[in-house]
């Protein structure tokens, strides 16, 4: 059977494209991108309808829609009841899910190689016959309010929310991808119905697949069905933000302080994006990077401390977390400031760059052993690169990057003038106004 399927494949798919021996691209009539990696073996396959909407295309009125209809797409379908799909993804041992981000939103499936035509078939459905039944509508309201309180309840993770609207201001990458509790309140079937139809459009649809698969049957399954949609006309432009230097201080009853301090960086595909990768890793990208090591192992001042790299298709930020007591936050942040000086200036000790990079590309290398990570990384190169990145050019681009690069990236990024500080706790303005000085002083 495996022989046959393999003569099959051979025969309907066009010579592999020179960026990657299982990569192919197919562009519909109608604009829709279906993008494969066939890796012959693993026993699964990862499918996901990647569409290039998210929070930073709603209006302040609409903020949460795309995050709702995310919801909603599973409630129901002119063929499945919510019990349906559910059962039928459970009944081959799949997974059926989705997420929203803030510049696109993704439904996906992962299933056993042989389910792939009910995966595609569910996905599908769901994404073209959803009801948006209006009872469905408020009742996953309430499913999403509660979703709202429990990132509320969750400091570690609402501080970062709230950072996002103290960074991007009153730009739609501020807003909360879930929306806020009066917004959901606010929102109507048709207003949900006519968003998914004008935001949801052939162009800025893609589907990407990876694992054992034949790209020529996964282009036929998805032409059947998504090929059905019709072009739209519909414009859209993406303001690209400034981020604001300020301090937001939310007084709440909290055992500890839990802040972000960040700073502008990168946009996506930015040239010097590998650069950014090792900086954010010796920072605080891992257990032996510099934040860790001193704050928690040597202070034991935090539990929790780590950098990380929001990037965007026009902008980016490098922002550092850590949950702290209150008699420790001011000691905290001026270790945080010592270490992005030291970054600027002092040469690199203990092997740290060379340690850095192998992290790097041990992580990449593991993540080719997933096939839901190589379906995401597709539509990630898609979205922003629009062409396929192998995996020689990423582990070139870590390799090349040296001290030089880093020191001088991080002179640019780590600049007074373009901090941005979020505390969540204990605390309130005129505290922080008695403990701390001014940006420039602090970074002495």
């Amino acid at each position: 059977m495996d022989s046959i399927k393999s003569k099959l494949c051979s025969s309907l798919k066009p010579a592999a494209m020179p960026d990657g021996p299982g990569y192919q691209k197919t562009v519909l009539e109608n604009g829709i991108k279906v993008i494969t990696e066939e890796i012959p073996y693993l026993k699964s396959v990862s499918i996901g309808i990647w569409v290039t909407t998210g929070s930073r295309d709603e209006q302040p009125h609409e903020n949460g829609i795309s995050h709702f209809i995310e919801h909603l797409l599973f409630k129901g379908t002119e063929r499945r009841t919510a019990f349906d799909i559910a059962k039928e993804i459970d009944s081959v041992g799949g997974t059926l899910n989705a997420f929203t981000g803030r510049e696109y939103t993704c439904f996906y499936a992962k299933v056993i190689d042989k389910n792939l035509p009910l995966a595609i078939d569910l996905l599908s459905d769901i994404f073209l016959h959803s009801l948006l039944d209006e009872k469905d509508v408020d009742k996953e309201r309430m499913v999403i309010l509660q979703e709202i309180r429990m990132v509320e309840d969750t400091p570690d993770d609402y501080v970062h929310d709230l950072f996002n609207r103290t960074c991007w201001g009153d730009h739609p990458l501020g807003f909360p991808i879930c929306g806020t509790a009066d917004r959901v309140q606010s929102f109507r079937r048709d207003q949900i119905d006519q968003f998914f139809r004008s935001q949801y459009q052939p162009d800025r649809i893609i589907v990407c697949a990876a694992g054992n698969l034949c790209h020529q049957n996964v282009v036929d399954l998805i032409e059947a069905t998504f090929g059905r949609i019709s072009r739209s006309n519909h414009v859209r432009e993406r303001v690209k933000p400034l981020s604001i230097s300020t301090t937001h201080v939310l007084k709440r009853d909290l055992e500890q302080v839990h802040f972000c301090l960040g700073t502008h960086g990168l946009h996506y595909n930015h040239s010097l994006r590998f650069g950014s990768y090792v900086l954010n890793t010796i920072l605080g990208g891992g257990m032996s990077s510099r934040l860790f090591q001193e704050i928690r192992e040597n202070r034991g001042l935090a539990y929790s401390v780590y950098s990380y790299l929001p990037t965007y298709i026009d902008t980016g930020l490098v922002v550092v977390y850590a949950g702290t007591d209150e008699s420790s936050f001011e000691e905290v942040i001026e270790l945080i400031l010592k270490e992005f000086k030291k970054l600027k200036s002092e040469p690199f000790k203990n092997g740290e760059l060379k340690i850095a990079k192998e992290q790097l590309k041990g992580n990449l290398l593991l993540s080719m052993e997933s096939s839901d990570s190589l379906m995401t990384r597709l539509a990630k190169n898609e979205i922003y690169f629009e062409t396929y990145q192998t995996v020689d050019s990423i582990l070139k681009g870590i390799d090349e990057v040296d001290e030089e690069m880093v020191k001088n990236l991080a002179g640019q990024i780590f600049d007074e003038q373009y901090f941005c500080l979020t505390v969540l706790g204990p605390m309130d303005g005129s505290q922080l106004d008695r403990n701390l000085q001014p940006w420039g002083q602090w970074n002495r």
